[in-house]
């Protein structure tokens, strides 16, 4: 399968809204600032970041599979933030696809060394797909329930 990141464009932050089904959820996604339920179409105004961008994990086709956004922290630290993979896409790998693919751009557009995600503790999916990556947890930064998480950005991803 071949995926790519492009910017999102509308149709898409209706395809995101609806991978959301709650509040809870919401929060969980999109942090405490996006309160549920929300306007798709006013998505792409809630969601900015700065400095930063959005993307959308995309087929070939088109279809899309994921979305996920950088922001950076500081000079040359990007901070993954956003990342959802579709229901129905989970569990094929995605997630570790679209992260490789913002730190990459970050690494290429805003000359990102590092990266930096927050984790719930109580998601193992993401927590082996960010320890997979080379993610390292840093109590320090943490709370009870959110692991605070940290990598050095080589060409290589």
């Amino acid at each position: 399968m071949t995926v790519s990141i492009r910017p999102p464009v509308a149709a898409d932050y209706v395809a995101i809204a609806a991978w959301i089904p709650d509040a809870v959820a919401c929060v969980r996604w999109a942090g405490p600032q996006l309160a549920y339920p929300f306007d798709p179409e006013q998505l792409p105004q809630l969601l900015q970041v700065q400095p930063g961008a959005s993307f959308a994990l995309c087929q070939s086709d088109g279809d899309l599979l994921g979305f996920g956004q950088y922001r950076l922290r500081q000079p040359g630290v990007a901070h993954l933030c956003r990342i959802i993979i579709a229901p129905e896409a989970r569990g094929r790998g995605l997630g570790k696809i679209l992260c490789r693919q913002l730190m990459e751009e970050a690494s290429r557009t805003a000359m990102a060394q590092a990266a930096t995600l927050r984790v719930y503790r109580d998601n193992p999916a993401a927590r082996a797909v960010y320890a997979e990556l080379g993610f390292i947890a840093v109590e320090a930064e943490s709370t009870v329930d959110v692991l605070w998480m940290q990598k050095k950005i080589s060409r290589a991803g």
